[in-house]
């Protein structure tokens, strides 16, 4: 769904659909709930069993990394695909764990991994994908429980406790990339020494995305927390995006911005961080999920019922003339046989009517 404003401004309508979703069925749902765009997983968090909801950590992280590198025949296969069903493929969200896991933890594959991401980025440039999602991240998104704790007693993730127990060797951002590996932990690293890696890795693959015209979205930490499982975290209060924007001027250097993981966090004003970093024209996507609390005790919840004023996020994304995608990121599951769908189809109702309403104002 594109939507028109009075001013011009389009706004568009997604689903992020994981690996296992990637298929006629779902993008025919997409297309009945009223998308316009797809924001496609290649990573495989399900790999290790249970593919309902969303990944939920078992103790032993979210499973096994290790899908293939992004050929341009794959990512132009499924943009065929999504094409097909009458839909645009807007993003590709996240590397896998496999793919980068010494630029993470600079180890001694860093420089072959940075060239396999470069490749990666040519061809999603090359198979006509605008934007890549990451997060720059070594514990990566846990500390997470499913609870009943949205409206009606519907299953969704909270967290309520910080996990520092500490990653093991052959892990990273929740996933198992080694298993052969030595025992051991991940060792312990500044803040200052995870941002001068985040630092390499752009002005390594900044000049490819910029040269392809592909757009690079970070996440900020979900859960925005200042050190998880004992290693350092990147982006867990609002201001610290600025940082990130700052330290590369490209104009392939954006957010991926979740508002969910925004409301988390301790300091600053989800409302002020929408307009400063649209005003910027640095939101490139938007999470559209919405939480109450902050960490460490927060609850996801329907789209309409936690402490963010949606229509209030959207009135300033309009204004600073925002035309990216929304997706609703994930969703509590509702009390029917298809849980996931019920979800996601109550959200995208509540965003379709939203933004129709606050574009004609």
């Amino acid at each position: 769904m594109f939507i028109n404003c009075k001013r011009g401004i389009s706004v568009k309508l997604g689903l992020g659909l994981y690996r296992h979703l990637l298929n006629r069925d779902h993008y025919q749902f997409a297309v009945q709930a009223g998308a316009t765009h797809i924001v496609a997983h290649l990573c495989d968090y399900f790999a290790h069993g249970r593919r309902d909801g969303q990944p939920i950590e078992n103790g032993n992280g979210w499973g096994r990394a290790g899908s293939p590198l992004w050929t341009i025949d794959e990512l132009s296969a499924l943009r065929r695909e999504v094409n097909e069903a009458g839909l645009a493929l807007e993003a590709i969200e996240n590397f896998d764990p496999a793919h980068w896991y010494d630029v993470l933890l600079d180890g001694p594959r860093k420089n072959a991994q940075l060239e396999d991401l470069k490749m990666m980025i040519r061809n999603v440039g090359r198979a006509g994908i605008p934007i890549i999602g990451y997060n720059f991240s070594l514990a990566g998104v846990c500390s997470r429980v499913m609870l009943p704790a949205a409206r009606g007693g519907a299953a969704s993730a909270c967290m309520e406790a910080v996990d520092q127990t500490p990653v093991p060797n052959g892990m990273v951002w929740n996933m198992i990339y080694n298993e052969q590996t030595s025992t051991g932990t991940v060792p312990n690293i500044s803040h200052e020494e995870l941002w001068q890696r985040l630092h390499a890795f752009l002005e390594a693959v900044l000049p490819v995305a910029e040269e392809e015209g592909v757009k690079l979205a970070a996440h900020p930490d979900d859960p925005p927390v200042s050190v998880l499982r004992q290693t350092p975290r990147l982006v867990y209060q609002p201001q610290l995006y600025q940082r990130l924007i700052d330290m590369n001027s490209s104009p392939s250097n954006g957010l991926e911005f979740c508002l969910g993981s925004i409301a988390e966090m301790t300091q600053g004003d989800v409302y002020q961080a929408t307009e400063q970093y649209s005003r910027q024209d640095k939101v490139f996507y938007v999470h559209f999920r919405n939480v109450t609390g902050t960490v460490p005790r927060y609850q996801e919840v329907f789209v309409d019922e936690g402490d963010i004023d949606m229509v209030r996020i959207l009135r300033i994304l309009r204004d600073n003339k925002f035309d990216g995608v929304l997706i609703p990121d994930h969703t509590p599951q509702m009390q029917c046989e298809a849980p996931w769908h019920a979800g996601m189809a109550f959200a995208m109702g509540y965003m379709k009517s939203a933004i129709s309403m606050v574009m004609k104002e």
